[in-house]
């Protein structure tokens, strides 16, 4: 089959096809990824080459081995991965520089370039999938079958783990069970000055591994954006970048280099890690971005298999989501041992989590889905009770009041106002810019002139916006940094009665987290306002290794403040609710 627009790959219409039919469990990130391969069918634009994806699959299956020499029969997960990397092309024109018929200068000729679609590959699969044979595979590809000369790398969080790559490459050459890798291996290295062609073309040296035919070369480098940065890597590697503690983005520093060839590949597996924090999960954040279409980027390709939630744990049918190739790669005993050790060794817990299941204990995770920021119908709460949440703590930048409304039916009516200073607002990026002018159009931002809020200009303010819309307040819940002189004038003027100190941290916060998504995933949070819409698609929640979990912000300009709010006048709510009656 030649080029096309409109066909279904091979190897993914066979993994659809099982999936349709239930014979192949799959996650959501997975699904999503579904998603996404069937709208490059659905393009125009996206060609699809069955003939570049059999090369690839040919040459893996007629020489290489595994790494203690046994043949190489490929799996129909590293089919699927494969394909999706080595089967999808675009055409882009360019002007190519041509010699004049009378050999004197140049003249610039516009041509269709055929180029290959996917420059990326993210991998995070659970432990024992055989990540490091792929690797190996896409490495020794690069290596023997591209006919430019390439630079190739492969690192990892130790140099020993890195090497792990290159092994089945050098057994494969010991070997030599394929007419290609009999050919690059006969000869002798020791043959420097005699025929070219009695020398060996292919060998494992002190650098790494070289093909002499080509002056290719595919080599170990620590995994140090110092050691990575400034490479014209052609094919690159990252194992493990979520395993150890990898404060950098390497990722980032191979493709600074790659991004001046023309089709590269990266190469990113991985296992999930239990070390927070770090680069991976702001990587992990962006992966999500990409799945769920919030901006579109065809040169990546996603495959992130996880369990959708731990309740699976228990549930031996659903382990293939975590692992696609449970039962060849790896046996079912042997998870079967590790939840067994789970249940008796809480210290092993998290890592067995993490490694055969891909759920990260502890970290980032967006707390509110895309699905649950889209705000309900425009609704007024007139002379209604309502607890008030006060949010200070960013008093010189950001105040932040939500009021709760208790309905009949178990819902919450939900409406929030905002205070910012004038210079705060000259001072962001035109696109944030805008949308706060957005906010302030709606009326859920009040802007006050100034470099700084002055509190008691901030109460009047609210004070008359609570007397227009009559709300009948209840009790009030408040984060104590920076309210001291707001809560005295507000206790003056509306007495005691009904006023809860709402500390932040986990402690705290854990158990009405957990009541307000419950409460967000019913749809049942009535919101109509794209300021706290906003503040719920910015609110990342970072959870412990005994699950309790507290609100955060990744960057100071993700405001989470009017969600900060809402939780607290839900504390309040809670602990007044004979208030309510």
């Amino acid at each position: 089959m030649a080029l096309s627009n409109t066909a279904v790959p091979r190897y993914y219409g066979m993994f659809r096809d099982a999936v349709v039919r239930g014979e192949i469990p799959v996650n959501r990130e997975v699904s999503l990824q579904m998603n996404l391969i069937d709208d490059l069918i659905d393009d125009p634009g996206c060609y699809y080459d069955d003939e570049a994806v059999e090369g690839f699959l040919a040459f893996c299956e007629n020489e290489l081995t595994l790494t203690d020499g046994g043949d190489l029969d490929l799996l129909d997960t590293f089919k699927l991965w494969a394909e999706d990397v080595f089967g999808w092309f675009y055409f882009t024109e360019k002007s190519i520089p041509v010699p004049n018929p009378d050999g004197r200068g140049v003249r610039f000729v516009r041509k269709r370039i055929k180029k290959r679609l996917r420059n990326k590959q993210y991998l995070i699969v659970g432990r024992g999938a055989a990540k490091s044979l792929y690797d190996a595979c896409v490495q020794s590809y690069g290596l023997c079958i591209d006919t430019t000369t390439t630079h190739q790398i492969t690192t990892a969080p130790t140099m020993k783990q890195a090497d792990e790559v290159l092994s089945p490459i050098r057994t494969a050459i010991t070997r030599s069970r394929g007419p290609l890798f009999q050919f690059l291996t006969d000869g002798s290295l020791q043959n420097t000055t005699g025929s070219k062609a009695n020398r060996v073309k292919l060998t494992s040296t002190k650098k790494g591994i070289e093909n002499f035919l080509t002056g290719s070369l595919l080599e170990i480098r620590p995994m140090s954006i110092a050691k990575l940065q400034g490479l014209r890597c052609k094919y690159a590697s990252i194992d493990e970048w979520l395993s150890g503690d990898i404060r950098e983005d390497v990722i980032g520093a191979i493709e600074q280099g790659a991004s001046k060839i023309d089709d590269y590949l990266i190469l990113a597996t991985s296992s999930e890690g239990t070390v927070r924090n770090g680069s991976g999960d702001t990587i992990k954040m962006e992966l999500e971005s990409i799945l769920r279409g919030e901006y579109r980027n065809p040169h990546v390709s996603i495959w992130w298999y996880k369990l959708d939630n731990i309740d699976e744990v228990a549930d031996p049918s659903m382990w293939m989501k975590a692992n696609p190739n449970l039962g060849k790669t790896v046996t079912y005993e042997v998870y079967q041992l590790d939840v067994e050790r789970a249940e008796k060794a809480p210290a092993a817990r998290n890592d067995i989590l993490a490694k055969r299941f891909g759920i990260p204990m502890e970290g980032y995770t967006y707390f509110f889905p895309y699905e649950e920021t889209i705000p309900h119908k425009h609704r007024e709460f007139w002379k209604m009770p309502c607890s008030l949440g006060m949010d200070l703590s960013q008093g010189d930048d950001f105040c932040a009041f939500t009021f709760l409304f208790p309905l009949p039916n178990g819902t919450f009516g939900v409406k929030t106002r905002n205070y910012i200073s004038s210079t705060t607002l000259n001072k962001l990026p035109p696109a944030m810019y805008q949308k706060y002018c957005d906010f302030i159009r709606e009326g859920s931002l009040i802007v006050l002139e100034g470099v700084t809020l002055n509190m008691m200009v901030v109460y009047d303010d609210l004070d008359r916006f609570i007397s227009e819309a009559q709300y009948d307040i209840r009790c009030v819940g408040f984060d104590p940094y920076n309210a001291k002189e707001f809560i005295e004038k507000w206790i003056s003027e509306n007495g005691p009665f009904g006023i809860e100190k709402v500390i932040q941290g986990a402690k705290t916060e854990s158990v009405p987290l957990g009541e307000l998504k419950k409460l967000s995933e019913e749809r049942m949070l009535l919101f109509d306002e794209e300021l706290m819409s906003f503040t719920m698609g910015n609110c990342i929640v970072i959870e412990d290794t005994n699950g309790n979990r507290k609100l955060h912000k990744k960057r100071y300009d993700q405001k989470i403040d009017a969600v900060s709010a809402m939780m607290d006048a839900f504390v309040a709510y809670k602990l007044n609710i004979e208030a309510f009656d």
